[in-house]
């Protein structure tokens, strides 16, 4: 696991002082060493985890007359099988790392050779003999890249930090804030900063010294099935329990310490029992709780780590609530409010202090129909019969409800033409919200064209149910954009490489198979995968009722966190910016602080957004002063 970063110019020479300058910002990524390599108009580099071939894997590294370089950061799963074939045709390998096998893929089958990783990933290859640079990143987007067109060059780099150390222009791109005041974090491709993008999950990027650049796709996430399929629910089953196992199996090798997650949840706990069966030693596993009740998962994480021997460590964390707000906020260089991004860092530091890696059940809520909300848009399918002249009376009549009264969101969600409408309603920050809080410049459309034209890369092509709609839509737009990007950045943080089995691709597109109705029974979401694999649990774990990986967030805002919230959210830097109503901002606070409405998500989002703005007038100060901005 690895930070990479590196520029190819137009027709002038590279240099190692900038790259190191980029790689410098990101050595949380890779505390282990640095690896640096500039040839005529290109230079790459990157800061290393350690995690396989320790001694010959260094990066970065070349093929055999050092004309293809490759920087990588990652792990890829079939490594093994893809280096006996590539010897099989003449290629020689120097090292035993994963690292190797991408530049001689990349000479033996070009773009055409990413279809067979399996993995995670995102890297840059530099062909000296075509004079290009060429990027590549994982089907999920587990791994991170980012890339802007400035100066005299294409720079790419693994956070934005990086790029920012390069000189990145750092006007803001107003649109992505407003996708952020939508979603809680910024989509791929935007980014905070209009002249940087995120290369979205399953693309490539190729950039040659003469400026020319092009992109392509390798891999779109399936359609999912509505219909009933070639097979029966025993035989999904069986089927499940392979893929699963075989993931699981594939995250296991390490030459470092390793271990998992345990949430007390469904997912982290399948993960375990999987790890369990299939290794000669106890598993570590790693939990964190709380003091406060209703945020500690603890007794049932021992119930599945009981079950299988492992090795448990646990933890009750009482964190400076305000000091890791801070810190955590600049970790992300954008706009995050996603408050389950402390417990992921907490236990990443946690873990850490034992292991190197660790395997999550991340996914299996966006495969398998989890959350709550693939419920509540499958009962709202019962409004289905109002006529849209209701539709629109009701929707008028919201409108005109006070804020504060409970059913007015609902009643919008209702009114709303299209089941993507009422799902984005009912699931993201609700317009009526957004109305009053956003000056009238900052406030996106509720209407469906708006959203299936922004979220065109992310939605099904064809006209699906909205359950499918809305399973797409989380298992790529909000996956890549908010909660694989918490997990990269706070492990990241902690120096922590975490795996994520449910996210296999052949496991996902077998799930993509499986039709909705077996996902989602009875109001049960995840029923196809209890099914095959729930007899491995705990039955106090298989029954209880969902639980998100969240903090005291409601109680933080009214006690440590209360004075930063007031001076950042009604500080007159923010407030003066235009953006939100200041009338509308004192009446979510009094109303929090009070006790008549628990604000903490919006107030939260307000919090992250106001850090990000004063770090970013920073930063732009900065580059203005050394003649980069």
């Amino acid at each position: 696991m690895c930070g990479v970063a590196g520029y190819l110019l137009r027709d002038q020479p590279a240099g190692l002082a900038q790259v190191r300058a980029m790689c410098d910002q990101m050595r949380h990524r890779g505390p282990d060493e640095e690896g640096l390599h500039a040839e005529g108009p290109c230079a790459i580099g990157m800061r290393r985890l350690s995690v396989i071939d320790l001694a010959t894997g260094h990066q970065p590294l070349s093929n055999e007359d050092g004309s293809v370089w490759v920087v990588f950061n990652g792990e890829i799963y079939n490594y093994a099988e893809l280096r006996d074939h590539l010897i099989g045709k003449g290629h020689r390998f120097s090292t035993q790392s994963d690292t190797e096998v991408l530049v001689h893929l990349y000479e033996q089958e070009g773009v055409e050779g990413i279809g067979r990783l399996r993995g995670m990933f995102a890297y840059c290859i530099w062909d000296a003999r075509a004079r290009r640079i060429f990027l590549a990143r994982d089907r999920f987007g587990k791994k991170p890249l980012y890339y802007a067109a400035f100066g005299e060059g294409l720079y790419f780099a693994s956070e934005l930090k990086g790029l920012l150390a390069a000189g990145l222009p750092t006007e803001i791109d107003e649109e992505a804030l407003r996708l952020y005041f939508l979603l809680g974090y910024i989509p791929d491709p935007f980014t905070a900063f209009r002249a940087a993008r995120k290369l979205e999950p399953g693309c490539w990027l190729s950039y040659g010294a003469s400026g020319a650049l092009q992109t392509g796709r390798y891999w779109k996430y399936p359609a999912l099935a509505e219909d009933a399929p070639g097979f029966s629910e025993a035989e999904a089953c069986e089927r499940l329990r392979e893929l699963f196992d075989e993931s699981v199996r594939l995250r296991l090798a390490a030459d470092v310490p390793l271990g998992a997650f345990l949430s007390g949840g469904i997912d982290s706990s399948l993960v375990v029992a999987s790890m369990a069966r299939q290794s000669s030693s106890p598993v570590k596993t790693f939990s964190i709780g709380f003091e406060e009740p209703d945020y500690n998962e603890l007794p049932y994480a021992r119930l599945a780590a009981k079950k299988y021997g492992a090795e448990h460590h646990e933890l009750i964390v009482r964190p400076d609530s305000v000091a890791l707000t801070q810190k955590l906020a600049r970790h992300f260089d954008e706009p995050f409010a996603d408050s389950s991004a402390i417990p992921t860092y907490l236990v990443s530091e946690f873990a850490r202090q034992h292991v190197t890696v660790t395997l999550s059940g991340d996914g299996g809520d966006e495969l398998f129909a989890g959350y709550d909300s693939f419920r509540i848009i499958e009962n709202m399918r019962r409004w289905d019969f109002i006529p849209q002249a209701a539709r629109r009376a009701l929707g008028w009549v919201s409108e005109r409800l006070p804020y504060s009264m409970y059913g007015k969101n609902f009643l919008f969600a209702i009114s709303r033409r299209t089941g993507l409408e009422r799902y984005f309603s009912t699931n993201y920050a609700p317009h009526l919200l957004r109305k009053r809080l956003l000056e009238p410049d900052w406030l996106l459309p509720a209407d469906g064209a708006y959203l299936t034209r922004v979220f065109a890369n992310y939605l099904p092509a064809d006209a699906s149910s909205t359950l499918s709609q809305a399973l797409h839509f989380e298992a790529t737009n909000r996956l890549a954009g908010d909660m694989l990007v918490k997990v990269d950045r706070m492990s990241m943080a902690a120096s922590l490489e975490v795996r994520c089995p449910l996210l296999d691709h052949k496991l996902a597109e077998f799930a993509a198979t499986i039709p909705n109705q077996w996902k989602l029974r009875r109001g049960q979401g995840k029923y196809i995968l209890l099914r095959a694999l729930g007899d491995r649990l705990p039955e106090e774990l298989r029954r209880r009722k969902k639980m998100g990986f969240a903090i005291p967030i409601r109680d933080w805002l009214n006690g440590p966190l209360r004075e930063i919230a007031r001076d950042m959210i009604l500080g007159g830097s923010f407030l003066s910016r235009g953006i939100v109503s200041p009338a509308f901002v004192r009446h979510l606070l009094r109303e929090h602080e009070t006790g008549r409405r628990d604000n903490h998500t919006w107030l939260w989002s307000l919090l992250v957004l106001a850090m990000w703005l004063e770090d970013a007038q920073n930063a732009r100060g900065k580059a203005v002063a050394g003649g980069l901005g």
